[in-house]
């Protein structure tokens, strides 16, 4: 697993910590499957969308800057990142049998 801001795991299932406010795109690889893409990007958390707006109250202004600009208000999604990847090729008795259910011959 590897991510477009650097960020790696040489096996699955792994945790990784990130900056809240980064957004970046996970890629699954395994020998033998396609590879997956999985865009994770940021939205307001949803404690973090009741404290932003508390700041309005509190803090004015500068509360929901600072709170923007170190990403305290937000969440990634997905999270967790799940992926199932595919095989390259299906197995031949699979290949034979789905031809076999559309009438195609069999070798």
């Amino acid at each position: 697993m590897t991510t477009t801001k650097g960020y790696a795991c040489p096996a699955t299932p792994c945790s990784l910590e990130v900056d809240r406010s980064d957004e970046f795109d996970v890629t699954f690889t395994k020998p033998g499957y396609q590879p997956q893409m999985i865009p994770v990007r940021t939205k307001v958390a949803g404690a973090g969308a009741a404290g932003f707006a508390g700041n309005v109250i509190a803090g004015g202004v500068i509360g929901m800057g600072v709170d923007a600009a170190t990403g305290a208000a937000f969440d990634h999604t997905p999270n967790p990142v799940n992926a199932t990847l595919v095989p390259d090729a299906l197995p031949s008795a699979q290949v034979r049998n789905r031809k076999a259910r559309r009438g195609e011959a069999g070798m």
